[in-house]
Parts: C-alpha cells; sequence; structure tokens
C-alpha cells in the first residue's frame, strides 16, 4: 500500500487587517490638514495609501522546508538549512540570522506567533512555550 504523505500548506503570518482601521483614522485626522491647506497637500493622503499597501504586502510564509519573507518591495526565500537561529532585536519582528552572518527580517513574526513557525517549520523552530 502506497503511503501519501502530503506535506501540510504553507502558513501565512501577516499584519493584522485590523491595522487597516488605524490607517482609516489617521487619513481621517490627515483631511483636517488638506482641507485647510492648499490645493497641493491633498498629496498628502498618498501617505494612508501607502500604510495600506504595506499592511496588504507585509508577510512571512513558511513550509516544511523554506521560509520567505515578503516586503513592500520585493521577497527573499530562504531554506530552514541556511537559518541558524531567530532573534528579536528592537523590533517588533523577529530577525532570522543565516549561516552566513546575515540577518534578514520575518514581517509579522513575533514571539506569539513562534508555536505557529515551530509547527511549519517541521520542528526547526524551537517552541517557547513548551
Amino acid at each position: 500500500m502506497a503511503s501519501t504523505a502530503s506535506s501540510p500548506a504553507p502558513v501565512v503570518i501577516r499584519i493584522s487587517p485590523m491595522a487597516h482601521l488605524a490607517v482609516v483614522l489617521f487619513a481621517l485626522a490627515l483631511l483636517s490638514i488638506v482641507f485647510a491647506g492648499p490645493g497641493w497637500f491633498a498629496l498628502l493622503l498618498l501617505i494612508p495609501v501607502a500604510m495600506s499597501v504595506a499592511i496588504a504586502r507585509y508577510r512571512t510564509v513558511a513550509d516544511r522546508d523554506t521560509v520567505t519573507a515578503r516586503t513592500l518591495f520585493g521577497q527573499q526565500t530562504m531554506r530552514w538549512e541556511d537559518i541558524d537561529g531567530l532573534r528579536f532585536g528592537r523590533k517588533a519582528w523577529a530577525l532570522a540570522r543565516r549561516s552566513d552572518g546575515s540577518e534578514t527580517s520575518l514581517p509579522a513574526v513575533t514571539f506569539a506567533s513562534l508555536p505557529v513557525l515551530t509547527a511549519a517549520s517541521g520542528g526547526r523552530v524551537p517552541n517557547p512555550y513548551d
């Protein structure tokens, strides 16, 4: 009997969609400046648009073999074997320390999401809650 062991679906860790609410509130606050100033102040409304695009785009996708960090203008895929460990610096997001000494930010990966990465990586990322 042939075993069809399929690997689990990739795990996607992204910024909470509730962050768009903060962007809407920021845009409403900007409207008072836009309406009070000259016409070119309307360009200020591009800031909340850029913030919303960033919220929608930033994410980390992890599966058993690789982890992909997607940023505003690109993405970087790494194999788990090339990652020596994760650390948390002054930023809220994890930094993946690679074998060559470089570090890559993992968008939206917080200390609380490490159990999700543990499951997705097949145990390569230790679960700090165990």
